[in-house]
């Protein structure tokens, strides 16, 4: 597995994202372990996760819970795995998604993340949405006082701007490691935040990076290009969209969603293809 950097930490080219394996349609939970295990024999050592990634309103942090346990199976091995994780998102249960920036409810979030994943200090936090009724100069100076206090290592955003990464850099005095924003063949209107990204240096991390649950498997239909380059290199066309995202900057990190360890095991080995500049040129022209 090739490696990136994340603020000052190595990780895995390739992340896991776990939110499938705990929303709407999720598995029972020995398959979501196994792919999390999958995900780390296959030498990945990134995964996302969220506070807001579960299905009914009373088991806020499922995925969380899920994954920290995971972990712990797993054993020893386990012990370089950066886990990232997220507030400012909610589900009240009803199959919505909510937003609360509110920097009390935010550190009281993080603290209860924490406890859930089974750690003095979270590695990487990241407000994952902006809350129109909230300043976004309020939430950021939440995660900037997590950030001194030492509740967490790192700092991120989610679902970001141009403009509020530059925002959230400056309230945070340089530390922002992160950006996740949505990205995909279908999905490009985040490039300009990729290519921001590249220029400061700061880790671009696409959510749905093969255009989600519901779309990813109408990605060969859907995107011809890809289809073709895909059997040109002989491999999955899945495997060829985040070989293509990879080569886009080298701050990208995709962090493909995956509820079977056949689907994290095929995006795990997207970081041994090797695309020509004419591939490359054609799927970003497509």
């Amino acid at each position: 597995m090739k490696q990136r950097t994340i603020g000052g930490r190595t990780v895995s080219a390739i992340g896991l994202g776990g939110m499938p394996m705990s929303i709407e349609g999720r598995p029972e939970a020995p398959r979501s372990i196994a792919t999390i295990h999958a995900a780390l024999d296959a030498g990945v050592t990134f995964v996302d996760t969220a506070n807001a990634y579960h299905r009914d309103a009373a088991e806020v942090g499922h995925n969380e819970e899920l994954i920290a346990g995971a972990l712990r199976t797993y054993g020893r091995g386990a012990d370089d795995v950066l886990v990232a994780t997220k507030g400012g998102h909610l589900r009240p249960g009803d199959g919505s998604w909510t937003v609360n920036g509110d920097p009390a409810y935010l550190k009281r979030a993080a603290k209860e993340s924490a406890k859930r994943l089974g750690v003095e200090a979270i590695g990487l936090y990241q407000f994952h949405r902006p809350d129109p009724r909230v300043p976004y100069a309020d939430s950021i100076g939440a995660i900037r006082d997590l950030l001194d206090e030492g509740v967490i290592r790192m700092a991120g955003i989610s679902n970001a701007t141009v403009d509020q990464i530059d925002e959230a850099n400056q309230i945070l005095g340089g530390r922002l490691v992160s950006v996740q924003n949505q990205f995909s063949p279908r999905f490009r209107s985040s490039l300009r935040e990729l290519e921001h990204c590249a220029e400061l240096g700061i880790a671009f991390l696409p959510w749905s990076p093969l255009g989600g649950i519901a779309n990813a498997p109408e990605l060969s239909a859907q995107q011809a290009a890809f289809r073709e380059v895909a059997d040109e290199v002989g491999v999955s066309v899945y495997r060829v969209t985040l070989a293509w995202e990879l080569a886009l900057a080298p701050v990208v990190v995709p962090i493909p969603g995956a509820s079977r360890p056949e689907s994290i095991r095929d995006s795990a080995a997207a970081t041994d293809v090797e695309l020509t500049a004419e591939q490359i040129s054609r799927l970003s022209a497509a």
